[in-house]
């Protein structure tokens, strides 16, 4: 079977068998039998590999990693556990937002404290312009899983969907601005996922407890681990399910 990963992202940042090869120091068959034949790298060719198409080892070649050693980093992936979101110092967000260089993907339902800080859309609109691909992914405010969700958290079924459609009359002037995307989803919302270039911020939901009090896993991606890319691959998911707003 051939590797469609390997191959994809090798096309994705338009990477041909010479160019790998010549960073590798290998044959460009040996390259092509990496694709092709879904061969195994040697760990140093992995690492550079991995590297240029900017992806882990562990979603490039999901069985190379020992069971150990990818238990060893995947907890070396956890920069800090926060019991509750409000606990998250406000100067985390703020950096975590300046230094992005590539992206920066939320997934949330409202998300409505980060539309309290007055500088995000100037801010996430610079960063655009810079060259970042922003995706915004908010809870479809007509949903079933919005409605349940806005009970379960105790404040009415129509409050969350409020939240949301005023949420997005605050992101709306975005919607215009190339590097910006905009997507809403009907999903039963597990986790919010904030995703800045190769670091993340996981609030974790809990039945019965709005957002805010609920933990939250600061995550920092490293070549050979899988804790990071499975709640990137959670949130492509639903990211490639999802539909533009009704404004």
């Amino acid at each position: 079977m051939p590797n469609q990963r390997l191959r994809d992202a090798l096309l994705r940042n338009t990477l041909g068998f010479d160019e790998v090869a010549k960073a590798t120091g290998v044959d460009p068959k040996t390259v092509e039998r990496w694709i092709t034949q879904d061969r195994t790298p040697y760990p140093r060719h992995r690492h550079a590999i991995a590297a240029m198409v900017r992806e882990t080892e562990t979603y490039l070649w999901p069985d190379a990693v020992a069971p150990e050693k990818k238990k060893e980093i995947n907890e070396s992936e956890v920069v800090q556990v926060y019991a509750h979101r409000h606990a998250v110092p406000q100067d985390i967000w703020g950096h975590l937002i300046e230094q992005s260089k590539i992206s920066i993907s939320i997934l949330v339902y409202a998300g409505m404290f980060l539309v309290d800080n007055p500088a995000l859309i100037k801010t996430l609109r610079q960063k655009a312009e810079s060259g970042v691909k922003i995706r915004l992914l908010l809870g479809d405010p007509a949903s079933r899983e919005v409605a349940r969700r806005s009970e379960e958290e105790g404040i009415g079924k129509t409050t969350l969907g409020a939240k949301i459609r005023n949420a997005l009359a605050v992101y709306k002037p975005l919607a215009e601005v190339p590097g910006v995307e905009i997507r809403v989803h009907g999903t039963t919302l597990y986790n919010s996922i904030y995703r800045f270039d190769d670091e993340m911020l996981v609030n974790t939901h809990v039945h019965g407890f709005m957002a805010a009090h609920a933990p939250v896993l600061h995550l920092r991606r490293l070549s050979g681990g899988d804790l990071f890319e499975t709640y990137a691959e959670s949130f492509q998911g639903v990211w490639d399910g999802a539909k533009p707003p009704k404004w």
